[in-house]
This record gives C-alpha cells, sequence and structure tokens, in this order.
C-alpha cells in the first residue's frame, strides 16, 4: 500500500533526515552518457548573447532552432572507442546521447541577423532583437 506523508517544513528534525538519507540506496551516474548543456545568457547593444557549453560533441550534431522568442538547442553525442590487441577486438563501447535546452527570452529573436559560433566546446549564439513595429495611426474617414 503506498504510503502519502506531508511534509511540514518546520516540523523537520534536520539530523532525523540527515541519517535517514544514509540508509537510501546510493546512485552512481555515468558520465559518458549525453551532455547536460548549461547556458549563460546576456543582454547587450540591443542583443542576447548566449553562450552554452556542449562539450565533447561535433559541429555538425548541434542543432538551434529559433521561433520568436524560444531558442532551443539540441546536441547529439555519438561516441565509439575499441580496445585492440594483436589484431584482436578486446572491448568495443559505443555511447549515445542526445540532450536538449530551451529557453524563453523577453523579446522576439530577429532569425535572419542571428549568428552562431562554436569553438573548444562552447557554443555562442548572437541572438538580435527583433525592431518591434512602430504603432499605425488610422485616420477616421
Amino acid at each position: 500500500m503506498n504510503e502519502l506523508r506531508v511534509n511540514d517544513l518546520f516540523a523537520m528534525d534536520p539530523m532525523d533526515e540527515m541519517f535517514r538519507g544514509f540508509l537510501r540506496p546510493w546512485r552512481a551516474e555515468m558520465g559518458n552518457g549525453a551532455p547536460r548543456i548549461k547556458v549563460d545568457l546576456a543582454e547587450r547593444d540591443g542583443q542576447y548573447v548566449l553562450k552554452a557549453d556542449v562539450p565533447g560533441v561535433k559541429k555538425e550534431d548541434i542543432d538551434v532552432r529559433i521561433d520568436g522568442n524560444q531558442v532551443t538547442i539540441s546536441a547529439e553525442v555519438k561516441k565509439e572507442s575499441e580496445e585492440k590487441k594483436d589484431g584482436r577486438v578486446l572491448r568495443s563501447e559505443r555511447h549515445y546521447g542526445y540532450a536538449s535546452r530551451s529557453v524563453w527570452l523577453d523579446c522576439p529573436v530577429d532569425e535572419a541577423k542571428s549568428a552562431a559560433k562554436y569553438q573548444d566546446g562552447v557554443l555562442e549564439l548572437s541572438l538580435p532583437k527583433k525592431s518591434e513595429a512602430a504603432a499605425k495611426r488610422l485616420s477616421i474617414a
């Protein structure tokens, strides 16, 4: 049967929770999977500058999409390693993974003037803000 428990932040004993954590199963995560895309976002001179860490990925495997004020970065990791001895394969490993990160900006981005460059595992996007249309005054006939 499931146990429903409501946590009261003021009734918790920190020492009890700390020791209870030691009894939980420990889980190790493998570091060879998909990259975690970490981003830095700055706004300057009428544009957004987004820097994303995408280590170990070829630039051909990175996809950047702009849809209004949403920017999505996707990356696919494909790594293969093979260990040979005396012409025989002793070990062969393949690692595949996929990561995606979306950022919503305050203003729409001008897709035509946007630029991207990738160097040393860092993707840098220059995302100029789309100029807002001037209000049009209608004359009443």
